[in-house]
């Protein structure tokens, strides 16, 4: 049976990640799919791996992530966020360096709703005065 060692959820936008936290050497895993193949961005793949990188657990952990919703650049942050909460459970002290990189913190940036009798969330229709 395989243990996990650490389960945190990341979120960002209207993407969520659940990510499981394995012993291992460093293979990260997003939907079945390989970190590198998932996120084909380098930005993108380099974000995910900064919590790692910053508490110097680059090769100590396997790492299962389930992604839904968003796009690539949500659900990058989403799953740095949830490796983040998922390694602080497994070392708590790690946890004011992630933080200090604010990684930790809950990107709260949404799209903001359409609103009625107007053409987007702020865009008016033209005024016309006649």
């Amino acid at each position: 049976m395989i243990k996990n060692l650490g389960i945190g959820t990341g979120r960002r936008k209207t993407a969520v990640a659940r990510v499981y936290l394995r012993d291992g050497n460093g293979k990260i895993l997003v939907n079945g799919i390989e970190l590198d193949k998932y996120f084909p961005i380098a930005e993108v793949a380099g974000a995910v791996r900064r919590p790692l990188v910053v508490t110097s657990n680059d090769n100590k952990f396997d790492i299962v992530i389930t992604v839904t919703g968003g796009g690539p650049h949500g659900q990058a942050g989403a799953c740095t966020h949830g490796i983040a909460r998922a390694l602080t459970q497994v070392d708590p002290a790690s946890a004011t360096s992630l933080r200090a990189n604010g990684m930790l913190t809950r990107d709260p940036r949404m799209v903001e709703r359409k609103k009625y009798g107007q053409r987007g969330a702020r865009r008016r229709f033209q005024f016309s005065k006649r």
